[in-house]
């Protein structure tokens, strides 16, 4: 017969169970997150992880790219590392050599590959929507959503409804796991960079984003967003903001077809009679003054032409500028501009071939919900 173990014996196994095992689980997980899962070769490769990626479609993501080995200790590794559920989405540039620690430190820190995304002047939110989601930058929805937040866009500092002409035109570096509200912010942020900056170049006197008594930054920006929409010649804009205020300062309607196809539910392309009477809040010929709002989101060019106008408007150096109502396309990119309705009717039978009422317009005019 055996004999009982005796009771060192039983507090050395006892022993070895608390203070051995661990440190033998401890080595087995080191010797294996420690180690480069392939030599290193100098070749930098792109690895995405896409969004709701969990632990495990991680590891088979980077085992099926060979940077690790299929073992159950990448899992426990993580685990132990406290970064299971701290893994982030993105695009990652990961050359082989590195440790399965490694990897999980920079999937952690979500330090992923930032890619250049051109927003265009000009462009409606519902348009830059299009463009961020088709690149899958963000979900089109949610980031409507959040340009029409009045919570959100308090907090961003803008004083609007919506973020419609906030959201300024730029080359952005954009990296997949931003969330819609930091990739709104860049564009808001740099909005704001840019009215100061264009602020601080007016001339002494007039500085400030309300040179022109009344005028506030909103409607600046919103008198922007028609001249945007209406030349894309940078010497015409001054001219054609120059057209709009003078139209608003003797209460004359702006007339401005881009508001009219801004307001319309759908656009097929054809600016109609009936269009152009049927009254909405951005109809600029059946409602006196600007519309309630941007109708795109204007470039610098855009937005300093409408205060090189109205600070010159204060400092009388526009004088050249200021008889002129009307404008007509030439058909070739630019304007005929017009001190008179009698000059202008001329001008529209000599350059437009078509019914003045019936007008091909460019689809990018399009609100596009």
């Amino acid at each position: 017969m055996f004999s009982k173990p005796s009771l060192t014996v039983k507090l050395g196994v006892l022993g070895f169970i608390i203070f051995i095992l661990p440190g033998l689980f401890v080595v087995w997980i080191s010797s294996y997150a420690f180690t480069a899962g392939a030599p290193d070769d100098g070749v930098t490769r792109m690895i995405e992880i896409p969004f709701k990626t969990g632990l495990r479609g991680i590891q088979e993501i980077l085992e099926k790219n060979g940077y690790i080995k299929n073992d159950i200790r990448f899992l426990l590794a993580a685990r132990v590392m406290g970064v299971a559920k701290q893994l982030k989405a993105g695009e990652y540039a990961l050359r082989y050599g590195l440790s399965p620690y490694q990897i999980l430190l920079l999937l952690e820190s979500g330090e992923n590959v930032a890619k250049p995304v051109t927003i265009p002047e000009g462009l409606t939110a519902a348009q830059i929507a299009d463009i961020l989601a088709a690149g899958s930058w963000v979900d089109r929805k949610t980031f409507l959503n959040l340009t029409r937040d009045p919570d959100f866009i308090k907090e961003l500092g803008i004083e609007a409804k919506s973020l419609e002409g906030y959201l300024f035109p730029d080359t952005y570096h954009l990296a997949l796991g931003q969330s819609p509200q930091a990739i709104i912010r860049m564009m808001t942020n740099r909005f704001q960079t840019i009215t100061a900056e264009l602020s601080q170049r007016q001339e002494p006197g007039v500085r400030g984003l309300s040179p022109l008594g009344g005028l506030s930054l909103h409607e600046i920006i919103t008198l922007a967003s028609i001249v945007e929409k209406e030349s894309a010649k940078p010497f015409e804009r001054p001219m054609i903001a120059a057209v709009f205020l003078n139209r608003l300062k003797i209460g004359m309607p702006l007339q401005a077809d881009p508001t009219v196809i801004y307001g319309l539910d759908s656009f097929n392309g054809n600016l109609t009679k009936h269009d152009l009477v049927t009254t909405t809040t951005y109809n600029t010929y059946t409602i006196k003054g600007l519309p309630p709002g941007p109708i795109c989101n204007p470039g610098r060019e855009a937005i300093q032409a409408v205060l090189q106008v109205t600070a010159d408007e204060q400092t009388l150096k526009m004088a050249r500028l200021t008889p002129y109502l009307y404008f007509v396309s030439k058909n070739d990119g630019t304007h005929y501009f017009s001190k008179t309705l009698a000059e202008h009717n001329k001008a529209v039978k000599q350059y437009q071939q078509a019914p003045a009422l019936t007008r091909q317009r460019a689809k990018n005019s399009q609100k596009g919900e």
